[in-house]
């Protein structure tokens, strides 16, 4: 382009090159940073369940992966306790903290799951529990007024297979039919020490294809393109290791001048965090040092969300913002309003209650006032009268020393001549 015989070039550096140019240092590349300290500072929750038959040292396994003695042994039940058997659903909190980081830990305890003769329904008190704890996430978020939310959701279920080498009962297939869509499941085979190695690999084809056949959803060690080649393999070590035999044990042994986990038997030691002996070690990792959070992120973005879409669907109709729904929302209004002029009037009475108070104490200290002034108007009206006394009393005195100084004195010694 010419311009006056002077040959004009446009620009051709663009924004980021020319960003490159200037240099310098904005801040945001401390956003990591920031979610890590507030994360910490908030803490963590992780909900884990333990379901399966008594016996197959789920308590024991628990105690072993976070080195606590979460809850006890329960005793096996009798033959008579076994006939009339029902299932109980209890919970377990724990704090546990590692290098400043804070982790709210509840074990989800099953006791009397397949332990009586009729087993029918024995999933039903499960279902509910699972479900009961979605509906209060979703009613503290569907508050007007919405406080900090636990997350008390169930994470993970670890169903607990006992090692019989047939395969799956019907009961496993039926539990795991019924809780697939709700909750994260990892199979795990119990006291996997009483099968040989050919046994475990034999019995784990046989559970995946049992799986496979009756279309039940196991957690998926989902992996992306941009991870790096590690994580990968760790993910495809880890699915291959679906179910995991499992040995847990808080008894510590001394191997050649070495301290580990383990069992004792007749015919060796079997170690709890040895890969060759079972796969501890990899649970392990899954539930606490690799997986926690993506457990965490499938609850809510998949299983949570899809409960949700279907309670608020059925609560507004076709769509999740019908009338119900508004309905819902005016209840929850009306309620906090309600709540706020409760407030309102309790603090009112208490600012009176407050002001009485202070109006009693003011008059009892103006009436303790009036009773020193009055007793100090006393002691000085004495004391001015005690000065007055003696003040009379002074004054006749010297009168008397005058009068007596005024009379004359005869000459003894002239009376003695004469």
């Amino acid at each position: 382009m010419q311009h006056n015989g002077f040959q004009l070039c446009e620009p051709t550096t663009s924004r980021s090159d020319s960003s490159k140019q200037l240099g310098g240092y904005v801040g945001f590349a401390n956003l990591p940073n920031q979610v890590h300290r507030k994360s910490v500072k908030k803490g963590f929750e992780f909900t884990l369940m333990v379901v399966g038959e008594s016996g197959l040292g789920k308590s024991t396994l628990v105690n072993s992966l976070f080195l606590t003695d979460l809850y006890n042994e329960r005793e096996y039940p009798s033959a008579a306790e076994r006939i009339e058997k029902t299932v109980k659903v209890s919970s377990t909190s724990v704090e546990i903290e590692e290098k400043g980081v804070r982790l709210r830990l509840t074990i989800v305890d099953t006791p009397g799951f397949g332990d009586a003769v009729n087993n029918q329904d024995s999933w039903a008190s499960i279902v509910t529990f699972i479900d009961e704890r979605f509906e209060e996430f979703l009613n503290d978020e569907l508050r007007v007024n919405r406080t900090k939310t636990n997350d008390n959701r169930v994470h993970c279920c670890l169903y607990f297979i006992a090692p019989n080498g047939h395969g799956l009962k019907p009961l496993d297939i039926e539990f795991m039919k019924r809780l697939h869509k709700k909750v994260n499941i990892i199979p795990v085979i119990g006291k996997a020490d009483t099968l040989t190695a050919d046994e475990i690999k034999s019995f784990r084809r046989q559970i995946l294809s049992q799986i496979a056949e009756n279309d039940i959803s196991i957690y998926q060690f989902a992996t992306d393109s941009d991870d790096e080649e590690d994580a990968i393999r760790e993910a495809q070590s880890l699915q291959a290791s679906v179910p995991f035999a499992v040995v847990g044990s808080n008894t510590v042994l001394e191997i050649g001048g070495k301290k580990v986990r383990g069992r004792m038997y007749p015919w060796g030691i079997v170690e709890v965090e040895n890969e060759d002996h079972c796969d501890f070690t990899k649970l392990r990792n899954l539930l606490i040092r690799t997986h926690m959070q993506d457990l965490k992120d499938n609850t809510n973005d998949v299983l949570y969300e899809s409960y949700r879409a279907f309670k608020l669907t059925g609560m507004g109709g076709s769509l999740p913002g019908g009338d119900k729904t508004l309905a819902k929302f005016e209840e929850e209004k009306r309620e906090h309003e309600q709540k706020m002029a409760k407030m309102e009037d309790d603090m009112r009475q208490v600012f009176q209650m407050k002001v009485a108070e202070k109006e009693q104490k003011l008059k009892l200290s103006e009436r303790e006032m009036q009773q020193k002034h009055e007793d100090e108007v006393r002691r000085l009206e004495k004391q001015k009268k005690d000065l007055d006394e003696k003040k009379q009393q002074l004054e006749n005195e010297r009168k008397e020393f005058e009068a007596a100084k005024n009379t004359p004195k005869k000459d003894k010694k002239v009376s003695k001549i004469f």
